[in-house]
């Protein structure tokens, strides 16, 4: 097996208050939902039914470059249960004050079609700061 099969995940920095930096994956993407913790959070408990105050960075795993980040302005607030397929299984049991990798297969977010700059079975990875939940 060659050097490059292997997969190589994102790392995320772990300095609150601030935009996260995300290492540029390498390798075959994982093909199941995959999360960590990078920074744990101490306050309420994210449920499948909570909404959820959020800033987010969004890179492509095949590209390594950031498509989306809420870093720029303000965090984005929704109901978990009305987002893709891979936060509603990805983020519950995250808690408030914590920031998540999430790394989606293409069948959790947006598919065949993609989505605007995302494209075609894109593999997504994100992270999520969890600012507020209720």
């Amino acid at each position: 097996m060659s050097g490059s099969d292997s997969t190589v995940l994102p790392v995320v920095s772990a300095v609150a208050g601030e935009a996260p930096t995300i290492s540029k994956p390498e390798g075959t993407p994982p093909g199941e939902l995959t999360f960590s913790d990078v920074i744990l959070g101490t306050g309420a408990e994210v449920l499948p039914t909570s909404t959820l105050t959020v800033h987010y960075t969004l890179m492509a795993w095949s590209t390594g470059t950031i498509i989306e980040s809420s870093w720029s302005g303000e965090p984005a607030t929704f109901p978990l249960a009305q987002v893709v397929e891979g936060w509603q299984k990805g983020l519950p049991g995250a808690k408030e004050g914590g920031r998540r990798l999430l790394i989606l297969p293409p069948s959790m977010g947006y598919g065949p079609a993609g989505s605007g700059p995302i494209g075609p079975n894109e593999t997504l990875i994100f992270a999520v700061d969890i600012i507020g939940v209720s």
